[in-house]
């Protein structure tokens, strides 16, 4: 297939070929450009704590500052970064739904029996829903982001890779600290945080958010709307306490929560077709006419009342126990409890006319429990684990109208239930052969039990599944010298079977689909290359089986079916790098190239050939971000940071309907910082996609019109500003 890269995008990509080719970490921006030497950074994205530049896979791992100064305020935000990695949100148009899709592969639907096809994790623990997903990043240690299958460390739902939030831990510092922001369409935001230790034996960390903006458009048919469109309404908190009775056993408990009360995501649509009232194919509503809707493409025209409403609301609680029983052996407990509600909705054909509207609810209860036994020995290390997950939640909508051809329908109900109950063992270990080469492996069982309900105002039924499957991995590493390794390894991924979200085509519609499968070869480099150059680089192909793919039926209503639709072969490569360019001058840059297509269509699946390309996949994702430093006489500091971010076009489903054809977008951001010489104080002048590019994060094709989700990312200029107290 030829690809022709735009103008601005190869502009992109070359400044980020000639500076070295720049970004293992953002993490790495602590040591900034004034050191000639970068500072080792470890992760534990397997699990065991090692080097970033040592672990034979490949991961993004972005620090606390990096986060700050890239004006990463929420989960989507990170999207933006990473090579190869697509955050978008269509959930029935609510703020806190992410859709995350590393590689080609993801899921942007958030209905109860769908599952994500990229693991979140914060501190270990598994979030089962996108609804949820797009968390605000206060007070983060780091965000590591693993990409491709991670079947046996984490298993099931891992299948394009995983996302894990690590908070700062109580004890790792001594500090009260004060952030305030405000800037243009009316932000605010505050945030309160302290890190204390008590006495030698216990330590707490706490915080506490709020931030809000203003909307970018309006319900205009509504006498008395209760939100802008977009608008933006957040509060959440987190509490955790450490007890370290001595040094080989430490017990952390945790609690967050948060409250979202947000206007709906901007929507509207755009007529397609002819408009044919006889011609049941083309399913188009006769009445709707482009001159109904409002001229303001973020305004609203529905007449539904609180649907331009969106709130979320959770809670989680965790206890994590960690105890080193001698010099080789260590145990650690992880259990957890998370609940959430939600409400949202769309007017699907965003007018007055009554055609297609979904108010929408629904809620999940999630409970995990995961022991692990560890070792480490003089020249091998292993990671061993028994793993247990329930989910029980719902999705519901009342009253929703779906009236093709303006026919008059009376209004319909429905609600779908599933219980899921997930079990899991694993184990996995690393021999070192010589003193440069490495070998690892592991191998998971995962089983999955589903129960699941549709009640609808014409159909009830209930179904069952049950799926398992054995995942694998094999590694070699290859030290080159000190600072330089290569690595190949092959890795099997497995997501859960599952039934279709929405199977408004009856009873016989809402049967279950299978397991997809996915084997992933990658080979990669990581070092440093030079006293002022970082590298990493990888290159993999995957093929997936069973491919779980959802689309919509414009012939048979709303109805989304998920197929599997036979083959998929994904094949790319990922390029960070970190170039000190001088003392007081360095380059962060990252490129994914990705190409991905259906390559196998089981007889009998509808909607999806041959050579389509799986959803929300752009084939290139560009970061250029450069920083410069600057020291002032009285021992104050300037830091100048700035940002470029483009995914270039995609679909919006995997059927590759012309009119779900997404363009290209660019973004471009700035942190300018003055900090005082005593370091606890500091204001920043900010400024967030500073063109205002406006751009589709969703496009889905219905009947007769596509419904067209845009961002949210608008325009933003303000102030931060941070004190921080240290504690004697």
């Amino acid at each position: 297939m030829t690809t022709v890269l735009p103008r601005v995008g190869l502009s992109a990509l070359s400044a980020a070929i000639l500076t070295a080719v720049s970004l293992p970490s953002f993490a790495a921006e602590e040591t900034q450009a004034k050191n000639t030497t970068f500072e080792k950074i470890e992760v534990t994205a397997r699990k065991r704590t090692e080097s970033l530049f040592e672990t034979p896979t490949a991961i993004t791992s972005i620090g606390s500052d990096a986060i700050e100064k890239g004006n990463m305020s929420n989960l989507d935000d990170i999207g933006k970064f990473v090579p190869n990695l697509n955050i978008t949100r269509y959930g029935v148009g609510n703020a806190a739904h992410a859709s995350v899709f590393i590689r080609g592969i993801g899921l942007q639907d958030h209905v109860i029996t769908t599952d994500p096809g990229v693991g979140v994790y914060v501190d270990g623990v598994y979030l089962g829903r996108q609804m949820g997903s797009n968390l605000s990043l206060p007070n983060i240690e780091r965000v590591e982001v693993l990409r491709g299958p991670q079947g046996t460390l984490y298993g099931r739902n891992t299948l394009g890779g995983a996302v894990n939030i690590i908070t700062k831990k109580p004890g790792s510092e001594d500090i009260v600290r004060v952030e305030s922001k405000v800037g243009s369409r009316g932000r605010l935001g505050g945030d309160i945080y302290t890190n204390q230790t008590i006495n030698d034996e216990w330590s707490f960390a706490a915080n506490a958010s709020y931030k809000e903006r203003d909307g970018v458009g309006h319900a205009v048919n509504l006498a008395n709307p209760e939100k802008e469109i977009g608008e933006e309404q957040e509060v959440s908190g987190r509490l955790a306490v450490k007890w370290q009775p001595s040094s080989d056993f430490s017990l952390n408990v945790a609690l967050d929560a948060v409250d979202n009360e947000s206007g709906q995501s901007p929507y509207t649509i755009e007529v397609t077709g002819g408009l044919d009232p006889n011609d049941p194919n083309n399913g188009d509503f006769p009445l709707l006419k482009e001159s109904m809707l409002p001229e303001n493409p973020d305004d609203l025209g529905s007449t539904v009342a609180g649907i331009e409403s969106t709130d979320y609301s959770g809670w989680g609680a965790s206890v994590i126990a960690d105890w080193q029983v001698d010099d080789e052996y260590a145990v650690k407990f992880i259990t957890s409890k998370r609940s959430s509600d939600y409400t949202g909705g769309l007017d699907d054909d965003g007018t007055p006319l009554h055609l297609s509207e979904f108010p929408e609810e629904g809620g999940a209860d999630q409970f995990s429990v995961e022991f692990q036994l560890n070792g480490t020995f003089d020249s091998w290390d292993f990671v061993s684990g028994l793993y247990y997950f329930n989910e029980d939640g719902f999705t519901a909508s009342a009253p929703y109208v779906y009236s093709p051809f303006n026919t008059p329908s009376a209004p319909g109900a429905f609600r779908i239930e599933q219980e899921t109950d997930s079990y899991a063992a694993y184990f996995n270990a690393s021999f070192d052969i010589t003193e440069r080469l490495s070998l690892g492996g592991g191998l998971r069982y995962s089983e999955d039990s589903k129960e699941a309900k549709a009640d609808f105002t014409y159909f009830a039924k209930n179904a069952e599944a049950e799926f398992d499957e054995v995942t694998w991995d094999v590694n070699a590493a290859y030290q080159l010298n000190r600072d330089m390794n290569v690595y190949a390894q092959i890795q099997k991924g497995y997501q859960s079977g599952g039934f279709p979200p929405r199977p408004f085509g009856g009873a016989e519609a809402f049967v279950s689909f299978d397991e997809t499968k996915a084997l992933n070869y990658e080979v990669g480099f990581k070092g440093q290359v030079h006293d002022r150059v970082s590298m990493m680089v990888a290159l993999f192909v995957t093929d997936y089986t069973d491919l779980a793919l959802p689309f919509n039926d414009p012939s048979n209503g709303f109805n989304t079916y998920i197929e599997n639709a036979g083959e998929s072969r994904a094949q790319g490569i990922e390029l960070e790098t970190t170039v000190a360019v001088t003392d007081d001058f360095s380059i962060r840059s990252s490129v994914g190239y990705l190409d991905s297509e259906i390559t196998h269509v089981d007889d009998g699946v509808q909607g999806i050939t041959v050579g389509n390309a799986p959803a929300l996949t752009p084939r290139w994702t560009v970061m250029v971000a450069p920083s410069y430093f600057m020291d002032l006489d009285s021992g104050a500091t300037v830091a100048v940071n700035a940002s470029y971010s483009y995914r270039s076009d995609m679909q919006g489903q995997s059927v590759n309907n012309p009119n779900e054809f997404i363009e290209s977008r660019e973004l471009f951001g700035f942190n300018i910082s003055y900090t005082n010489s005593e370091g606890d104080t500091e204001v920043t002048l900010y400024g967030e996609n500073v063109f205002n590019e406006v751009y589709d994060v969703g496009r889905l094709q219905q009947a007769g019109f596509v419904g067209v989700m845009r961002s949210n990312d608008r325009s933003e200029f303000g102030l931060k500003f941070r004190k921080d107290f240290w504690l004697d």
